[in-house]
């Protein structure tokens, strides 16, 4: 979905940062959900179309607002917020990005910053998870990605149904699989993880077990609400 601030002004963000959308329950009960930034800023965190991406949950409060939102019309928001970032500061010789379903949509919003890792020579990995091919949120637009940037490699994870025509980097699995291919190495590794609670609890056992340093593991749970 793609919102426009109603005063018209852009909104700088970080990317990897999300917004919080406030409604209210059927029954008056104020709540919120957080939602990351997907958009691709052209050099910097200020855009004026806003996008994010949000995840179908039956019978779930927030899918019921924002299904039914006419266009035009309109939501309350705060934000952004958060420290899901990559950061200036890190020196690192390989990124490993690992998302399941919407997880995947701070790494969008990072595109611009990982075409600058490529430019340094840093290696990034994008690890992602779907169920299908269906359900592979912004997968041609990673693909492309790797295409005209030599040191970002996009690793597509079907956990239940594999491509009809497989590509070369697909996995069958969980993310796990191309995590224990990747062979994660404390010397020259920082991970990212967003997505699922149990992907992202799972994957930092794994990345500890590797020798990763906790700082060096940076984590953001994306959980399903009503």
């Amino acid at each position: 979905m793609a919102f426009e601030r109603a005063d018209g002004a852009m909104l700088d963000f970080i990317p990897g940062q999300f917004l919080q959308i406030h409604f209210h329950y059927d029954d008056g009960k104020p709540t919120k959900r957080s939602y990351s930034v997907a958009t691709v800023g052209a050099g910097s965190g200020a855009v004026r179309r806003i996008e994010i991406a949000v995840s179908y949950v039956d019978g779930g409060a927030a899918t019921k607002l924002l299904s039914t939102l006419p266009e035009g019309g309109e939501v309350e928001a705060s934000g952004p917020y958060g420290r899901f970032c990559l950061m200036e500061t890190d020196q690192n010789h390989r990124y490993l990005l690992v998302a399941t379903g919407t997880g995947v949509t701070p790494y969008r919003a990072m595109l611009p910053l990982l075409a600058k890792l490529d430019a340094r020579g840093a290696e990034v990995a994008l690890v992602y998870g779907a169920r299908s091919e269906e359900e592979l949120l912004y997968g041609d637009e990673f693909e492309e990605f790797a295409k005209t940037h030599t040191h970002f490699h996009f690793y597509p994870c079907f956990s239940r149904t594999p491509r009809a025509v497989p590509r070369g980097n697909d996995r069958n699995g969980r993310v796990q699989v191309a995590l224990t291919e990747l062979k994660p190495d404390p010397t020259r590794d920082i991970a990212y993880l967003c997505g699922n609670p149990d992907m992202v609890d799972q994957s930092f056992a794994q990345l500890k077990e590797a020798g990763l340093a906790i700082h060096h593991i940076r984590r953001e749970k994306y959980v399903s609400s009503r």
